[in-house]
């Protein structure tokens, strides 16, 4: 049976996560509300006391004004939302991709949690913790019942903080405790590894960690293959659902040396912003691949566009999910926040990717395991009742499978783009010709 893994200090940035940029409180529009909006408000008040008064049971007030919050933005866009003190703090640890946690990959199995890999050096690992064993009670609180995401909330604590796991180990005839003091965790962002003379990179999602991550990964790579063997670079957006706006623009230009990474354009002229590479190319102009699928969304978008556009690279794969929206965070009382569309964002060449994706240079469709064929899963914004129509959608829309084998050798897009840097399969899209690139 196939099952999802979900890495415990992870999680993907809200779905087909927002590009998001952060600012303080909002501005106001000096654009007074008319009458009738006034008149609107009035009988939204009339409702609102009406129901906490004669509904059958007393309700929840707190809940009340929030859901009223959330149906006003989800009418505008799928990704509008208001976020409470408590997912403000969940979105705010998800984009510094760090939190006080144990240091465990887990998925779920038989109402348990199992554990996939302790992390090396950090403090589930010193406990004793093994890869392979269940973890059935967390504070005296039975798993089963529980989701994993549940699950995973009550191991993450602050640093410095005891909890008490309950395992069952092979070989162990009775459930034992182990306590565990939580330790900062830092997400990796990037995960890279050799594959013989070609260095590949996997950026998992946008967080602050990530460019310093892509980086490291970089420098570890050259140095392990040789810069006199290394053919070049498979940088994998699979998968990603997409995060911080300034992460997206810092990978792009570690692959540029000049020219425009994206522009963001707003309903206000004032808004229209406009990002442009350094000179610097971490990687010295060595070959680059990049695959995406339809798990490939916004801040992945922005740089398979720029890297596409720029004739950079070769992008491999299938329809990228089509979220060519901006999210800004705006901060409320109380420690909620407002995320809010506020605009568009728009490759090199001056196209908006919204409710239509990044097109692959060299289209390479994933063979999928038996158990799975049939399903649907294809995903795309064009697809999400709500979502702005882009100025480039049409009936085909965004989106395509998103499914990445565990295995490498299984992976068809993958195996591709290694032969393709390796000479052993040609196309006309690789290398790409930098003097057919878009103006911008």
């Amino acid at each position: 049976m196939l099952r999802k893994a979900s890495i415990l200090f992870a999680g993907v940035l809200m779905g087909a996560s927002a590009t998001m940029l952060v600012s303080g409180p909002s501005r106001i529009s000096a654009e007074a509300a008319g009458s009738e909006t006034y008149r609107q408000l009035a009988i939204f008040g009339d409702i609102f006391e009406r129901v906490r008064a004669n509904y059958v049971e007393e309700p929840n007030e707190k809940e009340l004004v929030e859901s009223a919050i959330n149906g006003m933005l989800t009418s505008l866009d799928p990704h509008s939302s208001y976020l409470n003190a408590d997912d403000a703090e969940d979105m705010r640890t998800q984009t510094r991709g760090e939190f006080g946690g144990l240091g465990i990959e887990v998925t779920m199995e038989d109402d348990a949690v199992k554990v996939i890999t302790p992390m090396l050096g950090k403090t589930a690992e010193a406990a004793g913790v093994l890869a392979g064993e269940l973890l059935i009670g967390i504070d005296g609180t039975e798993v089963r019942g529980l989701t994993l995401t549940e699950a995973v909330d009550r191991m993450k604590g602050a640093p410095n903080t005891p909890i008490d796991i309950t395992i069952i180990r092979e070989g162990v005839s009775e459930p034992f405790d182990i306590t565990i003091i939580r330790d900062i965790i830092r997400v990796q962002a990037v995960k890279f590894r050799q594959e013989d003379d070609i260095g590949y990179l996997r950026v998992i999602s946008f967080t602050d960690q990530t460019f310093d991550n892509l980086r490291t990964g970089i420098e570890e790579l050259t140095k392990d293959i040789g810069e006199e063997n290394l053919k070049g670079f498979v940088l994998d957006l699979r998968l990603n659902p997409g995060g911080l706006l300034d992460q997206a623009i810092n990978v792009s230009d570690a692959f540029l040396e000049r020219g425009l990474i994206v522009s963001t354009r707003g309903r206000d002229d004032r808004d229209t912003r406009r990002f442009s590479a350094r000179n610097g190319d971490l990687i010295e102009g060595l070959p680059v691949v990049v695959l995406i699928n339809g798990g490939s969304a916004s801040a992945s978008e922005i740089v398979a566009g720029a890297l596409q556009d720029h004739k950079r690279a070769t992008v491999i794969g299938t329809q990228s999910f089509g979220k060519g929206s901006v999210q800004t965070i705006l901060q409320l009382a109380d420690n909620a926040a407002l995320r809010l569309t506020t605009a568009l964002y728009y490759t090199p060449g001056g196209v908006s990717i919204q409710g239509k994706g990044i097109t692959p240079d060299i289209v390479v469709e994933q063979t999928l395991p038996d158990e799975l064929l049939g399903r649907d899963l294809v995903r795309g914004e064009s697809d999400l009742p709500g979502h702005i129509e882009g100025e480039e959608e049409d009936e085909a829309g965004s989106g395509s499978i998103a499914y990445v084998p565990q295995d490498a050798e299984e992976d068809d897009q993958l195996q591709f783009a290694l032969k393709l840097l390796r000479g052993e399969e040609q196309h006309a899209a690789f290398p790409p010709d930098p003097a057919k690139a878009l103006p911008n």
